[in-house]
Order: structure tokens, then sequence, then C-alpha cells
């Protein structure tokens, strides 16, 4: 057993050094704090991120898209307008009045298209088949026929406008009435298959453009040489019970030989 001295020498000798690892404490140290300071800095964003939803969220929504589309480089697509789906012939938001018959071809223009007439009218040109080239009037037969399955009523204007045309091309065609207190409509009362005519008829010159910019045409227009010629008619039917337009009524072409 060791006595009193033994114990003091014991305790009086030098302690060994202790070799601590300093590097080793620290980056120890710095592993168990890493996995919280990723945990808090997540909770951080997640706070950010959820202000900024909420502040786009309270704005308006135009204002939201206009964001939207800056964050994405892209600049806002403009706004249709008013009338920009708009269709003029079959019911749109907005309809066009179209040009009455008589000005449904125009001098040196292209002559337009036989339409199909919804009600079932047509129009049948009965012309000679060859006449004298010159200034004098060349008279013929409109008849407006009810080709549908039902019986229509209604009025017209007093005569059908007529076009003279060779390939295409508007050469002549009929003016309305300088009084038109003087051609007043035509009253229409046909069965299927019945019919009703006008006289009707065309001068063989040319015209031109200049000529549709007054009430009627210039004296003296040059005749057009002998030839074969297409007639055309055309004329504006309102149905008994009033719509808010007038229905055109066409026909195919006659050909004509003028000599």
């Amino acid at each position: 057993m060791p006595d009193e001295d033994d114990l003091r020498d014991l305790f009086a000798a030098e302690r060994a050094p202790i070799d601590i690892d300093v590097h080793g404490v620290i980056e120890r140290s710095r592993r168990r704090r890493r996995p919280k300071q990723v945990v808090v800095g997540a909770i951080g964003a997640f706070a950010i991120i959820g202000v900024m939803v909420v502040g786009v969220q309270g704005l308006p929504v135009v204002q939201q898209r206009a964001l939207s589309t800056q964050n994405q480089g892209l600049a806002p697509a403009a706004a249709p307008g008013p009338n920009s789906a708009s269709d003029t012939t079959t019911g749109g938001t907005s309809a066009v009045k179209r040009a009455p018959a008589e000005k449904i071809n125009l001098c040196e223009g292209a002559v337009a298209e036989p339409v199909p007439n919804a009600s079932g009218l047509r129009l049948d040109l009965v012309f000679p088949a060859t006449a004298q080239v010159g200034t004098a009037p060349v008279t013929g037969t409109v008849r407006l026929v009810n080709s549908g399955p039902g019986r229509i009523t209604g009025t017209t204007a007093a005569q059908p406008a007529i076009t003279l045309s060779q390939s295409g091309i508007v050469l002549w065609h009929s003016a309305a009435p300088a009084n038109p207190a003087t051609a007043p409509p035509v009253a229409v009362d046909l069965a299927p298959g019945q019919s009703v005519n006008y006289t009707a008829s065309f001068v063989s010159v040319r015209c031109a453009p200049v000529d549709d910019e007054t009430q009627s045409f210039r004296d003296a227009l040059p005749g057009v040489p002998a030839g074969d010629y297409a007639l055309t008619a055309a004329i504006d039917f309102a149905q008994a019970t009033p719509t808010e337009s007038l229905e055109l009524v066409t026909g195919g072409p006659a050909t004509i030989a003028l000599r």
C-alpha cells in the first residue's frame, strides 16, 4: 500500500501534455450545425416566396398578367378590338350594307358572279340572239321566277339593272333612275313556278370609272366593236314582311352577238 511519501511524489510529478486536434474539433462542430442552418434557410426562403405570392394575388388581374409577362421577357398581347371578330355578311356583331343592284357591277370592273337567292327567286334574260352595234338601245325581257317551294310576296325595283360585259369585264351597266318617284316599286306575289316580266334594255357602248362618279353617264360614249358579249341582270327584292335589308336577285348570263 503506498504511503504518504509515495502519494506526494505522485501528485508532484509533471503531467504529460494533452495533444488536442483543434481543426478536427472545429470541423465536427460545423458538421453538427450545418443541418440546422439548412433548415433555417429553407424556412426563410419559403417565407419570402409566400410573401411574394400573397403580394401578386392581391394585385388586379391585369397587373398580375402584366407582371407574369414581364418576368418572361415578353410584351403583353394587344387586346382585340371591339369589331375584330365581326362578320359583315353572316350575322356578325356589325353589318355593312351592300351596294344596290345598279352598283354591283361598275365600269371596267370585274363582273360579279351570280349568287343564289335565299327565297328561291332568280332572273332569266330573254334578249335577241343578235343585235346591231351602235348607240341605239337593245330591248329585251327579264323574267323574275319563283323557283322555291313556297309562295313569295313583296316588292322589287321598277326595273332590273343590266350589265354588258366581255371576258368578265364590265363595259356598260344600267344607271339608277334619275328621279325615283317616276319609277315606283313593282308588287310581287308569286306561287312556286310563277314569274313576272320586266322590260329592260342596254346600249352597246363602253363606259369608264369616271362615269360611276356622277348620276348619269357622259354623252357620246365610244361604241364597242362587233363580237360576242354577255348580259347579266340584278334586282333588289323586299319581302312583304319587313326585314333589315333587301335581298339581291340575280341570274346566269345570256350571250348576245353584236354585228
